[in-house]
């Protein structure tokens, strides 16, 4: 039996968004949102009857079109219009996980009684949602202005019998799979389409899921790190709560602390070294880390206020009487913190390799390349080669798409965000990111390998432990590919 989420006016928090889709929960509209649905979508029926004035994209055209009247006998084709007329996405099709989470966020949006929606096209988003009939959808064509158009058209276009799903395992027409469910297409009324369209949940839905990930992963690379440090035979001084906590920034100080608790008791550690000083991708982690980790929570706040409104246009107050045509759809607010974070996710990898380089270096009594058998065998060599080519295409995806605008429109809508394009590429970085990590923690593992008998402490090596269930050290060489796989599969599931 499903558990059941229950979608209301109450925050929805990033985390909840996330464990919904990848828990497999269900959801239900509640009485209170039912009512706030119903309610508006009256609203809006009594004011067409009786307004002489034109609304914008309710008995108008739409964009420069603006000044178009349209008759009340066209206006569910109208929207049934927009729907088809701006399904144009292109490119590789967006992740199943992503679109149910697009549907998620789109319910939430349109929950609030802002959007002049009618209650059963809602209810069959719901249906959507709860029977995992996924929208096919293209990773390109939204400017994030105006909403999410064309993504948005291709996830609404099998609310009306058209375009595809993804469907028990297949890709296949959407208007078989509502014959097969019994479910009549729904039949659009005015404003409908633009509720539908306008919006930033594509954006929103991408910067979720990469939040949900970042999150993840900063917990991971402290682990990692420490157990690279520990490997590399790294000094504890430069993470006292002394010299942290003087500089003030909660992102330094917390990771720091983390740094601290990971490596209590551990031998390695307290050991005397010889060196004084450590190089900055081991010494500074307190300050790249914990500037990643203030990121993904500047980052992860401004998405959660994001995804609990409505940011359809026009908007509709049925307590005051207005309707208003503004610009709640733009995706600038959170544009620009996900290339932010872009910047910030590959700085996380960006180090991490720089750490993978030090390991394999042949220093402080690591072998060359960590080869447990030198002569015929290259060991680790190559997989630094690998993280330093996944963090330059990182470092390529960082320009930020949102310092970019094309007009559109014939000059209505002269300022865009490029949103999406910050959100499928900051999700690209998250991917590779965990990557990263993954070869770090394969190399970190190897040459903690190499200190034995001399332990780390008890997490580090419970951490150590469990990934030699599913890695083993590397004594002569063979195919590195299957086991940096797995890496990446132990990083991203070791902190869930």
């Amino acid at each position: 039996m499903n558990k059941v989420h229950e979608i209301s006016t109450a925050r929805l928090s990033i985390e909840e968004a996330c464990r919904i889709v990848e828990s497999g929960t269900h959801i239900a509209l509640g009485e209170e949102v039912r009512g706030l649905i119903s309610r508006c979508r009256e609203y809006l029926d009594r004011k067409i009857e009786s307004c002489s004035e034109p609304v914008y994209g309710i008995t108008t055209g739409f964009g420069s079109l603006c000044n178009i009247s349209i008759s009340a006998d066209d206006l569910s084709q109208l929207q049934s219009n927009l729907v088809m007329s701006h399904a144009c996405g292109v490119g590789e099709r967006v992740e199943p996980e992503v679109v149910k989470m697009m549907l998620l966020l789109k319910i939430q949006s349109l929950s609030y009684g802002n959007s002049g929606v009618q209650l059963s096209t809602v209810e069959r988003l719901v249906d959507f949602f709860n029977n995992d009939v996924l929208p096919v959808v293209y990773q390109q064509g939204s400017l994030g202005a105006s909403g999410d158009l064309a993504p948005l058209a291709n996830m609404c276009l099998p609310l009306l019998g058209l375009g595809e799903v993804l469907y028990g395992g297949s890709i296949r027409p959407a208007s078989e799979v509502l014959a097969e469910k019994g479910w009549e297409p729904v039949q659009l009324m005015s404003k409908e389409g633009l509720a539908l369209l306008n919006g930033t949940q594509f954006m929103s839905a991408h910067g979720v899921w990469a939040v949900c990930r970042a999150k993840r992963l900063m917990k991971a690379a402290n682990r990692i790190a420490a157990m690279s440090l520990d490997a590399f035979d790294g000094r504890i001084e430069p993470f006292g709560p002394q010299v942290n906590e003087v500089r003030h920034h909660p992102g330094q100080i917390e990771v720091a602390a983390d740094m601290r608790a990971l490596l209590e008791g551990s031998e390695l550690i307290k050991r005397r070294k010889e060196h004084v000083q450590d190089p900055y991708s081991f010494r500074c982690i307190p300050q790249v880390h914990g500037g990643v980790l203030d990121t993904v929570n500047y980052a992860a706040a401004v998405l959660e206020d994001e995804i609990n409104s409505p940011t359809d246009n026009p908007t509709i107050f049925p307590d005051d009487d207005i309707i208003v045509s503004a610009g709640n759809f733009h995706g600038e607010p959170i544009a620009l913190p996900m290339d932010f974070l872009a910047v910030a996710m590959t700085e996380l990898s960006n180090i991490s390799e720089r750490r993978i380089y030090k390991l394999i270096g042949g220093t402080r009594g690591l072998p060359s390349f960590l080869v447990a058998k030198p002569g015929l065998n290259s060991g680790f060599m190559i997989t630094q080669y690998a993280a330093a080519s996944v963090v330059n295409q990182s470092k390529g995806l960082c320009w930020p798409t949102s310092c970019d605008s094309i007009p559109s429109s014939q000059g209505q809508e002269d300022h865009v965000s490029m949103g999406a394009n910050s959100a499928t590429k900051l999700l690209r970085v998250v991917n590779n990111t965990a990557r990263v990590l993954g070869i770090e923690l394969f190399t970190a593992a190897q040459a903690l390998d190499f200190r034995r008998p001399a332990r780390s402490s008890a997490t580090v090596e419970g951490m150590h432990a469990d990934f030699r269930k599913k890695v083993p050290f590397i004594d002569v060489d063979t195919v590195m590919t299957p086991y940096i796989a797995e890496s990446v599969k132990f990083v991203e599931s070791c902190c869930c």
